[in-house]
């Protein structure tokens, strides 16, 4: 008997968890399961398809099935509405273990391993990004924010922390943490403190696979950086002068030891020039914690300054390491663009309103669109066929264009069976040992 592929293992264990959803029903109305309204919305997240489950519903009564029960494993598919009202009383936190399955399934695979860099840890970058926003709609999950024209507009954000590296277009999302009302209002208050419960939930085990927290100016001060240090966990964060006087006090009139490099770009040669050093405090007082700063300026031949950043850090710096370590801080800047934005731009439309319920349902359809981004990305790792795919078509859009055309016409097996006939239709190869 054929082995399952990753997508058809991962989808039934997706519904097994999913089964244990709570479920708000009384009684006998139950005739659709929790897991059946989680995997729909699950279902147009992974097909990037707004309308997927109306045209599976109609495929489901001209031909007796769909490709959402076979693909997804949906039994009987709910009505939108009816998804919302079932899914609106369920907690993200109950969809979290998936992340940690399909995390898990990586590092035994080997891909966490090809992914480690700077002195040998992951490089986990951390940032805040909203998905939602409206001056009409809003629940009691929803920050706010005063407008200048006095009204008041509700939002949602979240931190999603990612693992990253230097050179490769995959990252890999990890659980969320959703900022809540109680945070504070202030931007920094907010994603701070949702930070922090983060670090405190996962450090552990974030120390167990060596890791490096890569961040923004925003997460550069003394607290967030001591809890960090406290979890055993290293970090690159990028610092501001206007946000560290005290630090940058220290560097003035100070004969900084200085890396200078040149890189040919193809069509002209940089400088790259390093400053750093070592013992600085991180801000006034007798109890600073010490860092250690570096910073980049790359110029053209005609001095112009096409970048320049700054980092501190608890990596001793030294000549030899310097130019290494700023490339691992600047690689914090992929989980802005391949992931937030990616999650925004390609197909994903993180921010816009799928549902946004009373109590959770805004951060669960958040966290099932995440956890599709994390499905594709392992995929793209791990199955063969869905990788030879992506190679061969033009650009990733034709992919999920093929994609929600062929589901909508044609009746599938399986995940298998989709990916044999696109290879088949394209004249391609069927990789050897895929399953």
């Amino acid at each position: 008997m054929k082995k399952p592929g990753w997508f058809d293992t991962l989808v039934s264990s997706f519904r097994k968890r999913l089964s244990s959803l709570p479920d708000k029903r009384r009684g006998k109305n139950t005739r659709y399961g929790m897991e059946d309204a989680a995997l729909s919305a699950f279902g147009v997240f992974f097909t990037q398809t707004p309308s997927f489950l109306a045209y599976q519903r109609k495929m489901a009564g001209n031909k007796g099935q769909s490709n959402a029960q076979s693909l997804f494993g949906v039994h009987k598919i709910p009505c939108d509405n009816h998804i919302r009202d079932l899914l609106d009383g369920v907690a993200p936190s109950e969809l979290f273990p998936l992340f940690e399955e399909i995390l898990q399934i990586l590092d035994e695979q080997g891909q966490l391993k090809d992914k480690r860099s700077l002195a040998d840890t992951l490089l986990m970058a951390m940032d805040g990004t909203e998905y939602f926003s409206s001056t009409q709609i809003h629940c009691p999950q929803c920050s706010t924010r005063t407008l200048r024209s006095g009204e008041v507009q509700y939002f949602h954000s979240v931190v999603t922390p990612v693992i990253v590296c230097p050179g490769q277009t995959q990252v890999i999302p990890l659980v969320p943490e959703f900022v809540r009302p109680q945070d504070g209002h202030d931007k920094q208050d907010c994603e701070n403190a949702a930070a922090k419960r983060w670090l405190n939930e996962h450090g552990p085990r974030l120390s167990r696979l060596k890791v490096t927290v890569l961040g923004d100016d925003l997460y550069c001060h003394q607290p967030l950086c001591q809890l960090l240090l406290d979890h055993q966990l290293d970090f690159i964060l990028v610092c501001r002068p206007d946000s560290h006087t005290t630090l940058y006090d220290h560097l003035k009139g100070i004969d900084l030891p200085t890396v200078i490099s040149k890189r040919w770009t193809g069509k002209i040669e940089e400088t790259w020039t390093y400053r750093y050093l070592n013992d600085l405090p991180l801000k006034d007082g007798a109890d600073a914690l010490l860092v250690n700063w570096c910073e980049v300026t790359v110029r053209r031949p005609d001095q112009k300054v096409i970048y320049h950043n700054a980092f501190v850090t608890h990596y001793t710096l030294t000549d030899d390491n310097v130019a290494e370590i700023v490339q691992a801080g600047r690689t914090r800047w992929k989980v802005e663009n391949e992931n937030n934005n990616t999650l925004k731009t390609k197909g994903y439309h993180l921010e816009h309103n799928f549902g946004h319920g009373k109590q959770h349902l805004a951060a669960l359809l958040a966290t099932l669109n995440i956890l599709s981004l994390l499905f594709h990305t392992l995929l793209e790792l791990l199955d063969e066929k869905y990788k030879r795919l992506r190679v061969h078509l033009p650009t990733r859009q034709t992919f999920f264009d093929d994609l929600r055309a062929l589901t909508r016409y044609l009746y599938f097996d399986n995940w298998d069976h989709l990916l044999t006939f696109m290879l088949q239709g394209l004249d391609l190869e069927i990789p050897p040992n895929s399953s």
